[in-house]
């Protein structure tokens, strides 16, 4: 797998077959290790041990409707209310961040309503605060770390 630009973490590998398995801790199991894989787990390691985000707060291809069509997020992380805080969108690191991959997240936010997006392929890394009443994303120079305060 490519190395990133993310902090390195103690992951667990196995082969089952032909397939490569990366134990998810958010999801207790063992999943097929893809690049696009490989990029979700380093990000939620670095949010749970960087920026501490609670795992707790963390869901992974959760469900959501748009439209009448069933879309999963990537990583969605939740405050202590319930209410998506951090939606992240994972790329693997040969795909370039886009127009269109802004496109779809953003598409999955006007459901979710998340107060921050983030678009990542290990390598490249954007963040945007979104202001609903005034419908726009302001970009943030870093990603921001969790904050209790948020929750009250």
């Amino acid at each position: 797998m490519d190395t990133l630009n993310l902090p390195p973490f103690d992951y667990k590998i196995k082969k089952t077959g032909d397939n490569s398995l990366i134990y998810d801790k958010l999801r207790r199991k063992y999943v097929v290790l893809t690049p696009e894989e490989w990029v979700r787990q380093h990000f939620v390691h670095y949010l749970a041990s960087t920026l501490l985000y609670p795992t707790s707060l963390m869901s992974i291809e959760r469900g959501t409707n748009y439209n009448k069509l069933q879309k999963r997020t990537d990583l969605c992380v939740y405050n202590q209310h319930g209410k998506p805080h951090l939606l992240v969108e994972c790329k693997s690191a040969h795909v370039p961040i886009t127009q269109e991959v802004v496109k779809q997240v953003s598409v999955y936010n006007q459901v979710l309503r998340a107060k921050f997006v983030v678009i990542t392929n290990g390598l490249q890394h954007f963040c945007w605060e979104v202001d609903f009443e005034k419908q726009r994303y302001l970009p943030l120079q870093q990603i921001p770390a969790y904050d209790i305060s948020e929750d009250r």
